[in-house]
């Protein structure tokens, strides 16, 4: 995990840490958002990202675009997560169940 966003010239920070059921996808799908001054982690359960801006507006407005994006990423890794199911797992009648123990999925409607 990186170390919080330090302003070198009077600019300001935020460290924003987000328990997640997967943070790894999570910060994997916020990732291309992230620019020079974003940094985007996953560790311990949590999604952890370090922003700094010149401004306090600018920070304010950074982090208020991250937060929308947050919720959508969380939302989607959740419905993928609702709908996924262990890839060729099928009962004796060849109907696909979620009970067989395999590593791979698949999503479903």
């Amino acid at each position: 995990m990186s170390e919080p966003v330090r302003p070198t010239d009077g600019g300001r920070s935020a460290t924003i840490e987000t328990p997640s059921d997967d943070p790894v996808t999570v910060a994997a799908a916020l990732r291309p958002d992230n620019t020079s001054s974003i940094r985007t982690d996953a560790a311990s359960g949590c999604v952890r990202t370090a922003i700094e801006r010149d401004t306090t507006g600018g920070l304010a407005s950074t982090v208020d675009d991250y937060l929308v994006n947050l919720g959508v990423a969380e939302t989607v890794a959740a419905t993928a997560r609702l709908h996924a199911r262990p890839v060729g797992a099928h009962n004796e009648n060849g109907a696909p169940t979620d009970n067989q123990p395999n590593n791979t999925y698949e999503t479903h409607e």
